[in-house]
């Protein structure tokens, strides 16, 4: 309560606390929605036999069957994203990638100065009188 800490480490440990919060919620979410996205698979795949079977809806063939096909296809491509891809692809390495394009066009920034400096002493090594072309 009266502690003699840094403020500003205090912040950053708020900070780095605020993003594995952000984190957990999303992860939290998506894993939700995922859950329902299977809940409603199910019931759809029910819904659709009940269609095709019991209430003659489309009797000439088995079209059901093309239709939880296509869906469970779907739902895989929603599992793959939420429990493998989300941990390759996730805040981890977005924040990588963007430090990297950011280093990336700093570098480029500096060499650009670089050039321009030299170009510049170039100018004026040249004609020391009049140092603009």
């Amino acid at each position: 309560m009266f502690s003699k800490k840094d403020p500003r480490q205090l912040h950053e440990l708020d900070i780095d606390q605020h993003d594995l919060i952000e984190t957990a919620q999303s992860r939290i979410r998506q894993k939700k929605r995922l859950y329902y996205h299977f809940i409603l698979f199910l019931l759809g795949s029910v819904f659709m036999i009940i269609a095709n079977k019991f209430l003659n809806y489309g009797v000439q063939y088995n079209w059901f069957v093309w239709g939880i096909c296509i869906w469970t296809f779907l739902f895989l491509l929603h599992l793959i994203n939420v429990f493998i891809t989300h941990r390759f692809l996730g805040k981890k390495w977005e924040r990588e990638q963007r430090e990297k394009l950011v280093m990336l066009q700093k570098n480029k920034i500096a060499k650009l100065q670089e050039e321009l400096e030299n170009s510049s002493a170039k100018n004026t090594s040249t004609n020391p009188e009049n140092p603009l072309p």
